[in-house]
């Protein structure tokens, strides 16, 4: 008996983002500042329903900085159990590559979203970024570095 789709409804559901990682020619990371809240952050955001996290990150990437770019392999899956309001997620970050000056340019922010970009070096990521995404930042710089994805969970390696 195959199941009907009020057995799938009635299964958990988890929220899951996608991110890119952008750099420079000279190895620094691209964040972008919204508007609505005091952190920094990747290019990326929340999926949308029956969208990929690879499709969820090219569609914000679009949207939050202009470009259309093909987004690379995967650098880390993050598991985040439910934390106060937080409810269970999957995090992914995935390789954007290394922008020429004329992509960096080009760069277009959605006034009512994002104020600012900036390109940081992994030591000198801002204070004002959230630790959860620090760690898996530097979780998938580690991982663009030696060409390979990680699993996560909490930030933590498993």
């Amino acid at each position: 008996m195959t199941p009907n789709r009020a057995f799938y409804d009635a299964l958990p559901q988890k929220r899951m983002a996608a991110g890119c990682l952008f750099f420079n020619e000279r190895q620094e990371v691209l964040l972008v500042k919204p508007t609505y809240k005091p952190s920094w952050e990747i290019p990326g955001g929340v999926t949308e329903d029956n969208e990929s996290p690879k499709q969820g990150c090219q569609r914000e990437v679009l949207e939050e900085i202009g470009l259309t770019r093909e987004i690379g392999r995967l650098l880390v899956l993050d598991y985040n159990s439910e934390s106060g309001p937080k409810t269970e997620s999957l995090m992914f970050i995935f390789d954007g590559g290394v922008l020429d000056e004329a992509e960096i340019a080009a760069i277009h922010l959605p006034a009512d979203e994002l104020s600012e970009f900036a390109f940081f070096c992994r030591d000198n990521l801002p204070e004002a970024m959230t630790k959860p995404l620090k760690a898996r930042v530097l979780a998938a710089w580690q991982q663009y570095d030696c060409g390979q994805a990680i699993y996560l969970e909490n930030q933590q390696t498993v």
